[in-house]
């Protein structure tokens, strides 16, 4: 069997806090392109997680909130029913969201390295965010990005200088929001949004709250 071809483990992590009126037939259609690739013939059939120590996916109906730590396996298609799954999402979701996505090789083993092997590892890392709107999804990608920001220059600085650095990141993501609107064009995300396959979702005109 080639590389390209053998198994992967694939893990969801994330969290997405959910309209008043969403069911959980909303959220089983929102998710069928997962639990659909799992083989499975319902949310419910596939909801458990290839380890049993996670999770897997939860729809909490009275806090409204969409949980998955959930691993299945398959392969690099996997990323096909991203796309699907995270403008789904968009049309349920009250608030921004980050939801992971790691492809592990289940097949590569460590110590390959040291031999004269052309294989590699197949493992990668995408970080997508859904939201009800473009705004919502620049505020999460604002909020993530600060906090990376901050904690890796406090360890140079007191928190109190950098609130230029703040600010900065504030115009860029306004800046960013504007060239949006004025493009007309929501239903993409601009250029150099980074490795969100949800995109920037549907509707929508207000600015991120913190965005001045």
């Amino acid at each position: 069997m080639s590389s390209y071809n053998s198994p992967m483990e694939i893990h969801v992590h994330g969290q997405v806090a959910l309209r008043s009126e969403v069911t959980f037939d909303n959220i089983q259609d929102a998710l069928k392109p997962i639990w659909k690739y799992a083989g499975a013939k319902s949310l419910a059939a596939a909801a458990g997680s290839f380890y049993e120590d996670e999770p897997g996916i939860q729809f909490d109906a009275k806090e409204k909130l969409l949980q998955m730590c959930w691993t299945v396996e398959g392969d690099d298609d996997f990323r096909q029913v991203l796309d699907e799954m995270c403008m789904n999402l968009n049309e349920v979701a009250q608030a921004g969201a980050v939801i992971e996505v790691t492809f592990f090789d289940a097949e590569y083993d460590d110590d390959d390295e040291n031999d004269d092997s052309d294989t590699e590892s197949r493992d990668d890392f995408l970080m997508l965010f859904v939201g009800p709107d473009p705004a919502s999804i620049m505020q999460v990608q604002r909020d993530m990005l600060v906090q990376d920001v901050v904690s890796l220059m406090e360890r140079h600085f007191d928190g109190a200088e950098l609130g230029g650095v703040v600010e900065a990141i504030d115009g860029l993501f306004s800046q960013r929001f504007d060239n949006l609107v004025n493009s007309l064009q929501l239903g993409k995300p601009p250029r150099g949004a980074g490795g969100g396959s949800g995109g920037l979702g549907h509707g929508g005109g207000r600015k991120p709250r913190h965005l001045h």
